[in-house]
């Protein structure tokens, strides 16, 4: 049996994927930062290289 180690953030416009251990969990989803996991509230992206979520 193979166990889930990673998982794609579950914000829709994020592009990261993300290590289950170190994920912000909301709702038991997995989030890449806490900017994805609270909705982006203020218009942030998630501030990793790379990615344009919520730009």
């Amino acid at each position: 049996m193979t166990t889930v180690t990673q998982m794609k953030c579950a914000c829709d416009s994020c592009l990261c994927i993300v290590s289950l251990e170190s994920a912000v969990m909301k709702d038991d989803k997995p989030y890449c930062s806490q900017a994805c996991a609270d909705g982006h509230p203020d218009g942030a992206g998630c501030g990793h290289k790379g990615c344009t979520c919520h730009s």
